[in-house]
């Protein structure tokens, strides 16, 4: 892999304009090295084949070990076989331009003055690049400093305000009556008692150890000096993971104190078991406590990106400067890096040691002071999607494409839809299995969405907040699609050998009941409690749609407000599973008819499946405008969408029930359209953030992630036109084929589920790009309109 690749794949993606522009200053050297850069120390315009550049791979150890501090212009005279050709000797007279150096040549006047503007724009825009990585280094730094210093607060408050609680607890310790002398140890915590573990009891002696107890810059260096000697097959992880190994080893021994009421043996002893202790607080004070367990491990994610940014960039300099130092057989890259390594970038322990010091606060009261377990949780291993998986999403997907093929082959050649009786068996049938059919729909286009998130880099795992590691590929969607798909299509196959002539009733009563084991399967997975079947997905989806359900009594997240806006567009799944309850509650499956649709309950509650989903996202909007007060306009006209929205869907299914009321059509058709263009709008303007008047691009916005502007169009296009495919239901126009009505209301389904799936990476994009212009607020001296895609 190329470093420009590498490099770009290493950037965290809300910071991308605060990375040095490798991509640019490359750029500006090919315009050097086309100006003849390259050949202004041989006449005739001979090229140097042995002046220029290092010729070995560097490891990211090397890049940091030839680090030298020389900027003072210098005048030489270059006397030796290859700057001398043809009895010709050459004089460089060498100026410095900030830290780099312009050589010019004894003739050649007019090839000089190129090459001395080439270098200049190159020297100007690498200090500019330099300066802009300092400084957004610096306020980052300080930052975290800020809100580690908060978050250290919070918990000694914390546990000040539920001192009394503790001290209850060690009362009941304490009492002879109550426990003996082991539980007593084991009751009292380091927190209560106030002792603070020593070296000997987090991590035992070792060479290792003792060496951990240097200076953290020492501990740089000798990764440094290791990386040296080490060689081209050692990635740069390694040696992140070195440095990682060696300042997370470090203990600082804290003074032990001792307590009332205890004496030097229990203190002993309480030391030696605190990796057996546990904090213990008032239920009052426990989901405060979590919040702040979540909020360390945040900390700790951003120290790491801050860590990671350190490194890329110094590699990036190094490696520019590589390529500047080959083409004008120089050698500025050793001082440059010097600089830089000198620099706070390289040079300051503050990230270091604000490190060691979270890992340390971490472990100690979030870990129960067992380190491993504390760094498993702060530093959790990435997934990795193995061969298995893939074959595993292949294999059902193949089982899918078969069993539609042999559905159909079976269809065609038995002629069943043409039989009689078979207006009762899709009348039934239909509802039951295309609830199955809509959430595999709307699964594929979830990871399409993924699929394209992680391909133009958009950090979807950030916006909805997800357990670090623990985000699913698209792979691993897929998997769940097709297995939902193959045993829905299964039981399908095992309904089409029943007789369905309503005289002779000649089927099975177990074949009607196998979509209700199937429904009830899958929700008995999703329900299931086990560490199985991605079992953090599967909590933090029931937890979100939780909070939709209780929209009012929740602060609402983005991943609240996009799951709610998914449920708007399963309507017909949500009447679906509806009529489940309705066929099998009332009993019509024993005689396979359709009765519910005769009962006025039935449609009473046709009305209020409906607007659900629209009605949790009113009220999410009305939670919002009290909590952010600041955008108080944007949720108050964001609330009268989904109301409008509400009138129209209750106004579409009075028409559908009662089809001759010409009243309820002219009211559908006219408050459907207020809301598809209200609706529209709002999906350009506020959700995707395009109809912009821009130079640059006009119509969108400035900043693009898929480079064809077409595509923009082409999604604006297919959004207007989905958005009003509910005419047809409206207009109710009559179709040349049997059964028109659960055809066209399964195709309407599906084409507003494959808009909501367009939708679904606009509004992301979007919503990665209004990071990406918060975090580029603190970027100074640089383009903060570019962004690297």
């Amino acid at each position: 892999m190329k470093f420009g690749k590498e490099f770009l794949s290493q950037m965290v993606p809300e910071w991308q304009q605060a990375y040095m522009d490798y991509d640019s200053l490359k750029k500006d050297l090919k315009k050097c090295k086309k100006h003849g850069h390259a050949n202004a120390l041989t006449p005739g315009g001979a090229r140097d084949h042995h002046g220029g550049g290092l010729n070995r791979e560097m490891t990211l150890g090397s890049a940091f070990s030839c680090l030298q501090l020389s900027t003072r212009p210098r005048r030489r005279v270059l006397d030796n076989s290859h700057d001398v050709e043809e009895g010709v000797q050459w004089t460089v007279t060498t100026t410095t331009t900030g830290p780099m150096q312009v050589e010019t040549t004894a003739d050649g006047q007019v090839q000089t003055k190129c090459q001395m503007e080439y270098e200049s724009e190159f020297t100007g825009r690498l200090i500019k690049e330099f300066e802009k990585v300092i400084k957004f280094y610096e306020e980052k730094v300080e930052k975290v400093l800020e809100e580690e210093k908060q978050l250290k607060g919070e918990l000694e408050a914390l546990i000040k305000a539920d001192s009394k609680h503790n001290i209850a607890l060690r009362g009941e310790v304490e009492n002879p009556e109550k426990c003996g002398r082991e539980e007593r140890e084991e009751e009292i915590t380091p927190l209560n008692s106030g002792i603070a573990t020593s070296t000997a009891a987090i991590s035992p002696p070792s060479p290792v150890g003792a060496k951990s107890m240097r200076v953290p810059s020492q501990a740089h260096r000798a990764i440094v000096e290791e990386g040296e000697s080490s060689r081209a097959g050692h990635s740069e992880d390694r040696a992140i993971e070195s440095v990682h190994e060696m300042d997370s080893s470090t203990v600082i021994a804290a003074p032990l104190h001792t307590t009332e009421g205890l004496t030097s043996n229990n203190t002993r002893g309480n030391i030696q078991e605190s990796n057996k202790t546990k904090l213990k607080f008032s239920r009052k004070n426990s989901k405060k406590f979590n919040e702040l367990k979540h909020d360390y491990i945040e900390l700790y994610r951003k120290i790491i990106d801050l860590q990671n940014y350190s490194f890329s960039n110094a590699k990036a300099f190094s490696k520019i400067l590589k390529k500047y130092d080959k083409i004008t057989k120089n050698d500025e890259r050793k001082r440059f890096m010097k600089k830089v390594d000198d620099s706070f970038l390289k040079g300051s322990d503050k990230v270091v040691l604000l490190t060691k010091s979270v890992e340390d606060e971490f472990i100690k009261h979030f870990a129960n002071d067992n380190r491993t377990k504390g760094m498993s949780i702060l530093r959790p291993k990435r997934t990795r999607e193995r061969h298995r998986l893939t074959f595993s999403t292949g294999f059902s997907a193949g089982c899918v494409f078969s069993l539609i093929v042999a559905l159909v082959a079976i269809i065609r050649t038995r002629n069943i839809l043409q039989d009689d009786g078979q207006e009762v068996y899709m009348n039934t049938m239909f509802p039951l299995y295309s609830w199955f059919g809509f959430v595999m729909l709307h699964i594929i286009m979830y990871a399409a969405n993924i699929y394209l998130w992680r391909r133009y880099r958009i950090n979807y795992s950030k916006i909805f907040n997800f357990k670090q590691g623990t985000e699913l590929g698209h792979r691993q969607v897929l998997l769940v699609a097709f297995s939902i798909g193959v045993f829905a299509l299964l039981c399908v196959l095992a309904n089409l050998d029943m007789e369905v002539d309503p005289e002779t009733k000649d089927y099975q009563l177990v074949t009607e009941l196998l979509p209700l084991f199937l429904l009830i399967g899958i929700f008995g997975v999703l329900f299931l409690p086990f560490k199985l079947f991605y079992h953090s997905k599967r909590k933090f989806y029931l937890t979100c749609m939780f909070h939709c359900i209780a929209a009012p009594f929740y602060k609402v997240s983005f991943a609240d407000s996009f799951l709610g806006d998914q449920f708007t567009s399963q309507v017909q799944a949500l009447r679906s599973f509806e009529f489940y309850i309705c066929y099998y509650g009332w009993g019509d499956f024993k005689h396979r008819k359709n009765t519910c649709t005769k009962s006025h309950a039935y449609n009473g509650f046709f009305f209020i499946v409906a607007v659900i989903p629209f009605v949790s996202r009113l009220l999410q909007c009305m939670r919002r405008l009290v909590d952010d007060k600041s955008k108080k306009k944007d949720h108050r006209w964001n609330g009268v969408k989904y109301f409008l929205t509400i009138v129209a869907v209750c106004f579409r299914t009075a028409c559908s029930i009662q089809p001759s009321q010409i009243a309820w059509r002219v009211l559908a058709i006219i408050f459907s359209v207020v809301a598809a263009i209200f609706g529209t709008y709002w999906d350009f303007v506020h959700d995707w953030g395009l109809l912009k008047w821009t130079p640059e691009n006009r119509w969108l916005r400035d900043e693009l992630l898929i480079p064809q502007k077409e595509v923009y169009f082409i999604a604006m296009i297919l959004n207007v036109l989905l958005r009003f495919a509910w005419i047809q239901t409206v207009l109710d126009f009559n179709l040349p084929f049997r059964h028109s009505t659960q055809t066209m209301v399964a195709v309407v389904a599906s084409l507003e589920i494959i808009r909501r799936g367009i939708w679904n990476f606009f509004r992301l994009e979007n919503e990665h790009l209004n990071n990406v212009r918060k975090e580029s607020s603190t970027i100074h001296g640089g383009d903060k309109k570019r962004l690297i895609a």
